[in-house]
């Protein structure tokens, strides 16, 4: 039976221990792709966590209730890729009727979601860890609030690397690089709080 400290575990290991971004390099592209701005990072995070928590809600149910009981394990990737794929239109479709000027700041990123694969690699690792239904929510509900932390502090250091004095061979790509790396490295520091 999984304790209240085992939810705390997994919450804490997925958002800081085992960042997707930082420590497994799942979805580099809205994390490189979205962080010009704050508001955009934080758009995108919110999109982020809807998108991945309901995933992992979905396709474990879509696994426990359907796909095993009927033998149909072969089809699991193509029925979350839908679910994935039919989320991100819902979640498209929202973000253009509640704020148009973010659906358009946010450009082809959102619907980029659905080929994110933080996006995947959620529902696969929860069937790998054998997670529970309670477990499968709180392990996609930290990854992907880890994930948007990550993109909400990056944009935050590229707002200020903007005003900062970079030599001319380290504008745009590479000092955005190296920043990268520096905040992996500073998540690195997390490495051992929990298994």
């Amino acid at each position: 039976m999984t304790t209240l400290s085992d939810f705390a575990l997994i919450l804490i290991s997925t958002i800081f221990v085992n960042n997707f971004v930082l420590v497994r390099f799942l979805g580099m592209c809205p994390f490189l792709g979205v962080t010009q701005k704050v508001e955009n990072a934080l758009g995108m995070s919110y999109a982020v966590v809807f998108v991945i928590t309901l995933t992992a809600v979905l396709c474990w149910v879509v696994d426990h209730l359907i796909l095993a009981p009927l033998g149909l394990g072969y089809l699991r990737i193509l029925a979350f890729i839908l679910i994935i794929a039919a989320l991100v239109q819902l979640t498209e479709t929202v973000i253009k009727k509640v704020s148009p000027v973010l659906f358009a700041s946010l450009g082809i990123f959102l619907p980029l979601i659905t080929t994110n694969c933080a996006v995947l690699g959620v529902p696969l690792l929860n069937l790998q860890k054998e997670y529970s239904f309670f477990e499968s929510v709180v392990f996609g509900f930290g990854a992907s609030v880890g994930s948007g932390m990550v993109m909400v502090l990056f944009a935050s250091m590229r707002e200020r690397i903007v005003d900062a004095e970079v030599p001319g061979m380290m504008k745009g790509s590479p000092v955005v690089l190296v920043t990268a790396s520096l905040l992996s490295l500073a998540f690195m520091g997390f490495s051992g709080m929990v298994r």
